[in-house]
């Protein structure tokens, strides 16, 4: 029986691998399941059998580089608004150095922002993402809450503007630097970055990390 999962591991791997490869090289769109279990050297069948359709697939191989629901919350649920937005800060600038640092994130993402097209066959995996980043962008407004409470936002700046300031920010970073590498430094300019947003949505941001 140990022997048996241990395979189907290895297989679910393989699939993995393989439809991250062919999704790079040709697009999601243009790439079916047979041509994935092929390059993968395994049967049409056992793809069905770790994976429902290319919906799936998809979203199971986006799963590899992006935090779970329930472990970002964890992350950004801090016990006061300066620890909220520290963690915010950080998990921001932690994301997008991840980038230069890890081959694969730069693949997945590259699939994800330069490679897809939310086709029929993709709407769940379409409506599994939106989900996330909707989750993501309600827990930053969240967090900007917490920051109004205190006085900290900035006059006219409502949390859910900060919020979706923030994450228009960072998909215009990840699209624009694996598009042209050359445009910044992930790991030298992303601090700047990251900071340069938080100073123009609060007051006082400096003091936070004192």
């Amino acid at each position: 029986m140990r022997r048996t999962k241990e395979d189907a591991e290895k297989t679910r791997h393989a699939i993995l691998q393989a439809a991250e490869l062919l999704f790079l090289e040709k697009g999601v769109a243009h790439t079916s399941l047979e041509t994935i279990a092929r390059y993968a050297g395994v049967t049409r069948g056992a793809v069905y059998w770790h994976f429902q359709n290319k919906a799936h697939l998809f979203n199971e191989m986006l799963n590899q580089v992006r935090l779970p629901p329930e472990l970002l919350a964890a992350r950004l649920g801090g016990e006061n608004a300066c620890a909220s937005l520290l963690a915010l800060r950080d998990l921001c600038i932690e994301t997008l150095e991840d980038l230069a640092r890890d081959e694969q994130k730069r693949r997945i993402f590259t699939i994800l922002l330069h490679r897809c097209e939310f086709t029929d066959e993709l709407r769940e995996a379409e409506e599994r993402h939106n989900a996330f980043i909707k989750q993501f962008i309600a827990l930053c407004e969240n967090i900007f809450k917490h920051a109004q409470e205190i006085d900290r936002l900035r006059p006219g700046i409502s949390p859910a503007l900060a919020a979706r300031a923030l994450h228009a920010l960072m998909i215009g970073l990840f699209t624009d630097w694996l598009r042209d590498p050359e445009l910044f430094d992930p790991l030298r300019d992303t601090p700047a970055l990251i900071d340069g947003l938080f100073r123009s949505v609060l007051s006082g941001w400096g003091a936070c990390d004192e």
